[in-house]
């Protein structure tokens, strides 16, 4: 399913006293989000949309000058708060998939079409993205290499192959 907005970080503080905000990049680099000049606030199930009227990376983080935004406390009432992108401005290469995007998709085995589970997470902090996938017998792992995941389609499933024992859960 193709979301028309996307959660792509998180305002964790304020910097200096002007309402400049520092954010915690969700993206795959903290300079896309720092080249984003629209960031949208979630109001139940609108977006509201913000001018972004400065930006630039900070070690790992985004720092950001926001129009609306032009006081240390108006700043600090935006702690916290969710930040999402229109799907259009987040740049993708072609085969590659938003996150958000995949999450719940039925897992299917790539030869018979079995309904093996559906994707939990995404664990991007190794060498290699890891697949959570939700099994009858709890979760297992699943490499994100083409040796197991043999086709995604975001509108489908994710179609895998999987070796013996690789879905036999044990990871809590």
């Amino acid at each position: 399913m193709k979301l028309a907005y996307l959660p792509c970080g998180k305002i964790i503080n304020t910097h200096g006293f002007r309402g400049t905000v520092k954010l915690e990049s969700w993206c795959d680099s903290p300079e896309i989000l720092a080249d984003l000049e629209t960031l949208y606030f979630r109001e139940g199930d609108d977006f509201r949309p913000v001018r972004v009227l400065h930006a630039s990376v900070f070690k790992q983080f985004v720092l950001m000058e926001l129009a609306g935004v032009e006081t240390e406390e108006a700043a600090n009432r935006l702690r916290e708060v969710e930040v999402f992108a229109a799907r259009e401005d987040i740049p993708i290469e072609q085969g590659s998939f938003f996150i958000s995007e995949l999450l719940g998709l039925p897992v299917r085995h790539a030869d018979t079409n079995e309904l093996l589970g559906s994707l939990k997470d995404i664990n991007t902090s190794g060498a290699r993205d890891l697949y959570v996938v939700k099994t009858a017998r709890g979760e297992s792992l699943i490499p994100a290499v083409p040796e197991f995941i043999v086709r995604i389609d975001p509108d489908d499933a994710i179609y895998i192959r999987p070796i013996e024992g690789l879905l036999d859960g044990g990871v809590d």
